[in-house]
């Protein structure tokens, strides 16, 4: 991106990783954080003069601290036609987006970085053995680096973060009516989204639980996943269902204390799912992709879990948390190819078992091979 484009992007959650990765791949850049007071102040009185000491280029933190740079950096990019010149992190994207569509259009590379995948975790050797112990840490890399116990790192990963950066941004007063939108938010994980559910739960109404979740996915906490337009001659549902950008946030949301008390909660086939799909999007982002990931299902109840949308072609993916085997497990995706016919791919079924093999032509997955069919839809 950096060798195309005169500036590069990153954006994430808070703590995935975006300044170690700028730095190592840029160390002879200079390094500025926008989140420190001094410097921030320099670059809101005199953003002109503040641009001028990096002649070079530097990497800016947090550039979304300061939205009035963008306009002047547009400037200093239009004088010169080298590639590379500034990396710009963003751990939100609310406004901030629409700061980079109107200054830096054309001049701009934008990449999306996400906590640990499983096969970067594995690679290593900090995997966990257990499908639930995996889920339960997440993937935030501090909790490996610094050998954190993830409860607490998660937990202050919520008050400073979570609760602290959102609540400022949607200058929520009612701190208990926040910490109970987040927590319901965690437990209609995997489902079709209803906000008046979720506020009428919470004491919200409907437009401000669709505010606070639009905040939510600015803010890289959790996202929508789109419903795939085609109908093949049904009435398909359009409602996107919620998600978390990572599981063991949600995991620590719904109040899960241990993994042994994963393995036999209500959602954890939803959390599985959910680990899945953030997988395979990371998959997508970390070869500077977008994702082409939806879900798919009519109105008689037909679903498949995910279709990774490709060169016309629609893969079909299930996901099954049950370490067991089930023929049926395969009747949805038989049902769906019937349906969609020449435009589908290859059927996939990812399930918490440890074996793979093909099954009807469905390739049935384990959970540890989920990183390798990441690298190719």
């Amino acid at each position: 991106m950096a060798a195309q484009f005169k500036t590069v992007v990153v954006t994430g959650p808070r703590q995935s990783g975006k300044t170690t990765l700028s730095r190592k791949v840029f160390p002879q850049k200079p390094y500025v954080s926008l989140e420190a007071p001094d410097e921030r102040a320099r670059a809101e009185r005199d953003p002109r003069h503040f641009l001028s000491r990096y002649p070079d280029g530097c990497i800016l933190d947090e550039v979304q601290r300061v939205p009035s740079l963008f306009s002047y950096l547009q400037g200093v990019l239009d004088e010169s036609s080298r590639a590379g010149q500034f990396i710009l992190t963003g751990s939100q994207q609310f406004g901030m987006m629409e700061q980079i569509s109107q200054t830096l259009a054309g001049r701009v590379g934008l990449l999306s970085l996400l906590p640990f995948s499983s096969g970067e975790l594995a690679s290593h050797g900090e995997l966990a053995e257990s499908l639930d112990e995996v889920m339960f840490r997440g993937a935030y890399p501090p909790i490996y680096d610094q050998k954190i116990d993830p409860v607490l790192w998660l937990n202050a990963y919520i008050d400073t973060y979570v609760e602290r950066d959102v609540r400022q941004i949607l200058q929520v007063q009612n701190t208990s009516h926040y910490q109970r939108f987040l927590a319901l938010c965690a437990g209609n994980v995997g489902q079709l989204l209803n906000a008046s559910r979720i506020g009428a739960d919470c004491g919200l109404n409907h437009g401000t639980v669709q505010s606070w979740i639009s905040v939510l996915e600015a803010s890289y906490v959790a996202f929508r996943l789109q419903p795939h337009h085609s109908n093949f001659r049904k009435r398909v549902v359009k409602t996107p269902k919620l998600y978390f950008w990572d599981v063991g946030l949600a995991v620590r949301l719904l109040g899960i204390e241990n993994a042994s008390q994963l393995a036999t909660h209500p959602l954890r086939g939803a959390l599985f799912e959910n680990w899945v799909i953030v997988e395979l999007a990371k998959g997508r982002f970390n070869r500077g992709q977008r994702s082409n990931l939806y879900f798919w299902r009519n109105n008689l109840g037909l679903e498949v879990d995910v279709l990774a949308e490709r060169a016309g072609r629609l893969c079909p993916i299930e996901i099954k948390s049950g370490a067991t085997f089930a023929s049926d497990w395969l009747g949805n995706l038989n049902k769906w190819r019937k349906l969609a016919g020449d435009v589908s791919g290859a059927p996939q079924l990812v399930y918490g078992g440890d074996s793979d093999w093909k099954e009807d032509a469905v390739d049935v997955l384990p959970w540890r091979a989920v990183s390798a069919l990441a690298e190719v839809i």
